[in-house]
């Protein structure tokens, strides 16, 4: 059974999106206050994820919470990359770049990106 990281789209992400086939994956949340994708996971990653961050965790729904905000910005990059939803592998071959960034985030987490 595949598991799911949730990506949260904003506005700046949704200008990314825009026009790619990613667009018609976006699904609601809350009422449409948020704009989520659901990228599936196949259950052997998950277990690379999960095994990669001490805190991740499967929740109830399926979906992998508890991981670092670098694990979730490169799956968003490898998504605006491939314009897919199939990035695992892509995200997994840069986890040891996405660890060392998790560990900064211990002692401090970074603001969002504005430009």
């Amino acid at each position: 059974m595949p598991h799911f990281i949730g990506v949260i789209i904003d506005e700046k992400r949704m200008e990314k999106i825009k026009g790619t086939p990613l667009e018609k994956e976006i699904k609601d949340m809350f009422g449409g206050a948020l704009k989520m994708i659901a990228v599936p996971i196949p259950e052997e990653k998950s277990k690379e994820v999960l095994k990669a961050f001490d805190k991740a965790r499967i929740d109830s729904r399926g979906y992998i919470e508890d991981v670092p905000v670098a694990f979730r910005r490169a799956v968003f990059e490898e998504m605006i990359k491939a314009k897919s939803l199939n990035i695992i592998d892509n995200v997994l071959a840069r986890i040891s770049e996405i660890q060392e960034a998790a560990k900064k985030e211990d002692e401090y987490i970074p603001p969002p990106e504005v430009e």
